[in-house]
């Protein structure tokens, strides 16, 4: 059959389109290549365990490695940030988003907005936080310790995985309600922070649950954690709810990519994690870690974003932390 010039402009248009709008065949291949998942914490820690145990579950039902890319600093912050900058919104670069995200931007100035350059994937975890110091330490209670810091003022040190953290946060909010005054030292990550405490640098270390196995092992004591219960692993440890503070911290997170992603893309990575959440080898890691799931689907975590950005200002606020305008 002879193609008149009507039919060949047709034809022409038509192949311009398709080139322009991806064809559902070509959004249904997503993805080709492994996709970089950012832990912005370093290697070794209750996070960085926690998402290589998902990231190898998840790989399998994407089809394709999940790639874990350790870049710590900024407590928390540069790994998103940076992926924010500088990855293109195609799902092959993701991190991991630590509240230090909606809260940094109350504090100091900041290259990101929280509530636009990020497309919130999937809401996973959160942590089990406390204080630990070392067990040869003359502290054996949370008690002790907060009466030897109100008698030797500007004396007492405690470590976190940086300025700005929920760890930073809580432990300065403490000390106002107490009347002390202590020593923050910023560390990039729980590995750091645990050597410091053990090496006798710092008194204390709030953390996540990275130094679980030297608590069982007898070499740190924990004196006090953060969560609504008393935990399985630790039941003769007291909570900071149950001492008269009222305070309950498990500091979640989730998931995200840089903004302008793909939904069908986001899809894909949401259901991907969403199933290897599930999977036993990984629910037994977050057991390990004390951790236990929070999950958000993609449109509940970005809803959840707008209220974790409005408490943080308040925290912020009353810590006396929030910039100068």
């Amino acid at each position: 059959m002879e193609l008149t010039r009507r039919d060949m402009l047709r034809l022409t248009a038509a192949g311009a389109l398709a080139a322009h709008y991806p064809s559902p065949a070509r959004a249904a291949e997503f993805p080709t290549k492994p996709v970089t998942l950012i832990c912005p914490w370093p290697a070794g820690g209750s996070t960085d365990q926690q998402m290589r145990a998902l990231a190898e579950v998840a790989g399998k039902h994407l089809g394709q490695p999940v790639v874990i890319e350790n870049k710590p600093g900024g407590s928390g912050t540069v790994g998103a940030a940076t992926m924010a900058a500088t990855a293109k919104p195609d799902g092959y670069t993701i991190a991991q988003i630590p509240i230090t995200i909606f809260r940094l931007p109350h504090m100091q100035k900041v290259t990101w907005d929280p509530l636009k350059d990020f497309t919130y994937i999937i809401h996973l975890t959160g942590y089990t936080f406390g204080v630990v110091v070392k067990a040869d330490s003359p502290w054996k209670t949370w008690q002790e310790f907060i009466a030897h810091a109100k008698a030797n003022p500007g004396k007492v040190t405690y470590g976190t995985p940086g300025a700005g953290t929920t760890l930073h946060i809580t432990m300065e909010a403490l000390a106002a309600k107490e009347g002390i005054k202590w020593i923050h030292v910023p560390f990039k990550g729980g590995a750091e922070n645990t050597a410091a405490v053990l090496g006798g640098h710092t008194m204390a270390n709030a953390d996540s649950t990275g130094w679980a196995s030297l608590v069982d092992a007898g070499q740190l004591r924990l004196l006090v954690t953060w969560t609504a219960q008393r935990t399985k692993r630790w039941p003769n440890v007291p909570t900071l709810k149950e001492l008269g503070y009222g305070i309950v911290s498990n500091s979640p997170y989730g998931y995200a990519g840089p903004k302008g992603m793909d939904p069908k893309v986001v899809k894909v990575l949401h259901d991907a994690f969403r199933k290897g959440l599930e999977e036993p080898v990984h629910l037994k890691t977050l057991e390990r870690l004390d951790m236990e799931p929070v999950y958000m689907n993609s449109e509940d975590y970005t809803k959840y974003v707008k209220v974790l950005v409005d408490e943080a200002k308040v925290q912020v606020e009353q810590a006396g932390l929030m910039k100068k305008s």
